[in-house]
């Protein structure tokens, strides 16, 4: 889909959308677009209540012949995820009346939405809306909607609207890679796979990236890492993605971790039939760290920071790691294992490590699909956020309110470590309720004493049904965010 700005419009588009506040119809002077407004209010009854949509197709070749008129509801009630899902409507609603091309103006411009706001939002709704996976279907899925122009109508915000338009439509995008990353099947996406698209991402938006073998990754002491890798026979990758864009400050270095499972059949905890169905997407937090990387060269935010996927599968064979055994880890601590399915955070804890270690991170972020708990806690509506530093929390969730992200911090209150203690070991990997907690705590036990903040996004990650700006699948959730999250950093 083609996104862009413009200044003055000609008859090439077939549709335009209006936004209308609540009480404050529109009036115009041209006759027919007038008879169209007062038959919706008359005969409609389209009051601008927000959702509220209609759209009109006249009988005649002239362009536009097409409007579409949504409702923003009472102006000073209006804001930015109301914008996100009046624009994914008119979107959906174009591509019911097959609209090919759209223009229209930036929406529920009030006190609370800047035009450039308005601007990132509309550039990247649309192409989240229209995204289908269907690479492996004989019969795509089309849409009509393929192209969308922004009208800027005054000089002054001619610059900040473009800037806007190509940070959004390139934030979508990415997010769309993600998307297209979490739904490629396991057999697909071996962990191999996943090192091998990280490197293109490199290649394509200009960060290095380093590819580790299964002998490099037990040279460095990633015993945990390994432990839950050794069943498969398809070998893990450590994949390593460094862009340092702030020369100035060389030592201040975010370092992210990203959950890299390519499939979690549960170990020799196996998962139940429908619990392995979409365990394809337990590499969710890979995919959102690739996605935000590629955003974070492309524009060349001024920060120094390392990615870090432990990229492996957690199957059964007689190589595996079972329930009462004892590991080791990178950081040296020893570790219970109280469950094979609680895998993610072993993995984790050595990429983290890794990082303080070996890449001299000063903050530490990381982002997993790690417990079926962050589900129970808080639904899919927002992702449930630990951190042990409140500076660095409160970026990520100014990051949240940009992004649309949503996030909602949880404790980390000391009695929560009492239950990932072991009585035969440093700690047991699986340390009881509530879990989006025991194991975010568990986390902590390895970021030494670095700003660290931790996104349990294992209900967000994937949707199970159609949703506002998606549809059922991968939702590349954690790309926008962590974006934000890093360019916001330095402010």
């Amino acid at each position: 889909m083609n996104i862009s700005v413009v200044k003055s419009l000609d008859n090439t588009y077939d549709t335009m959308v209006l936004g209308v506040f609540e009480n404050e119809l529109l009036s115009t002077t041209e006759k027919i677009l007038q008879d169209s407004i007062n038959y919706l209010v008359n005969e409609e009854e389209f009051k601008g209540k927000f959702n509220q949509i209609k759209s009109i197709i006249l009988p005649t070749k002239e362009k536009p012949n097409k409007f579409i008129f949504i409702g923003l509801g009472h102006k000073d009630k209006f804001n930015d995820e109301k914008l996100r899902k009046s624009v994914a409507k008119v979107v959906n609603e174009g591509n019911k009346i097959k609209s090919k091309f759209m223009v229209l103006e930036p929406m529920g411009i009030n006190e609370g939405i800047s035009i450039g706001n308005a601007t990132r939002i509309i550039s990247e709704i649309p192409i989240l809306v229209n995204y289908r996976f269907d690479k492996y279907q004989e019969e795509k899925k089309e849409t009509t909607v393929s192209e969308i122009k922004i009208l800027c109508k005054n000089e002054k915000d001619w610059d900040i609207m473009v800037s806007a338009c190509r940070e959004g439509s390139t934030l979508a995008r990415n997010t769309v890679y993600a998307r297209e990353l979490v739904n490629e099947p396991a057999n697909v996406l071996l962990p191999t796979e996943l090192a091998n698209r990280a490197k293109e991402a490199g290649e394509k938006y200009g960060f290095d990236v380093e590819i580790y073998d299964e002998e490099k990754i037990k040279e460095l002491g990633m015993e945990a890492y390994m432990q839950v890798a050794k069943a498969s026979e398809n070998p893990p990758r450590l994949i390593v993605m460094k862009y340092f864009g702030d020369n100035e400050n060389k030592e201040d270095i975010l370092g992210i971790a990203g959950k890299g499972l390519t499939y979690d059949s549960g170990g020799l905890c196996i998962k139940s039939k429908n619990g392995m169905l979409n365990m394809r997407a337990d590499m969710g937090g890979a995919a959102a760290l690739i996605g935000a990387m590629s955003s974070i060269s492309e524009f060349k935010i001024k920060a120094n920071v390392v990615g870090v996927i432990a990229a492996c599968e957690n199957l059964i064979s007689g190589k595996g790691y079972r329930t009462g055994d004892i590991i080791g880890s990178m950081a040296g601590k020893t570790i219970f294992v109280g469950s094979t399915d609680a895998e993610g955070r072993l993995t984790l804890i050595d990429a983290v490590h890794y990082l303080i270690e070996k890449e001299n991170a000063t903050k530490v972020v990381d982002i997993a699909t790690l417990t079926g708990a962050a589900g129970a806690a808080l639904g899919n509506a927002a992702s449930p956020v630990l951190s042990n530093d409140d500076k660095l929390y409160n970026n990520m969730r100014k990051a949240s309110e940009i992004s649309g992200e949503k996030i909602w911090r949880m404790p980390c209150f000391e009695e929560y470590k009492e239950q990932i203690k072991s009585n035969v070991a440093d700690l047991t990997n699986s340390g009881g309720h509530p879990g989006v907690m025991t194991a975010g705590m568990f986390i902590r036990e390895f970021v030494q004493d670095k700003p660290w903040v931790h996104i349990d996004i294992a209900a967000t990650s994937w949707a199970d049904k159609k949703y506002y700006c998606g549809i059922e699948g991968g939702t590349g959730v954690g790309v926008r965010l962590l974006y934000h999250f890093v360019k916001n950093m330095r402010k």
